[in-house]
């Protein structure tokens, strides 16, 4: 099954979650931070969104900086994707 975002919405997947910190302690999965860098797997048109002309800045594969509790959790094909809209896209990573 694939995903195709309308408007400005774009469909992100979170890179996995630190495991150790920096001096080598095993974090337990309920001590892990919810990841906040994710790749981009799917952009929408953009288009005109609340009157407003949105023009898409982010591309399939960038990888990108989102709001902490931004977005709404799917799960297609037993893989875990969020949908934001794009303005809760903070920054791209390089």
């Amino acid at each position: 099954m694939k995903i195709t975002p309308l408007a400005d919405r774009v469909v992100i997947k979170f890179l996995e979650a630190e495991e150790t910190t920096k001096g080598g302690i095993i974090l337990t999965s309920s001590a892990q931070e919810k990841p906040q860098i994710a790749e981009v797997t799917a952009v929408g048109p953009g288009g005109i969104v609340d009157g407003k002309e949105i023009k898409m800045e982010v591309k399939v594969g960038d990888k990108v900086l989102i709001s902490k509790y931004s977005g709404t959790e799917v799960k297609i094909d037993n893989e875990k994707y969020t949908i934001v809209r794009q303005n809760d896209i903070l920054a791209k990573v390089k």
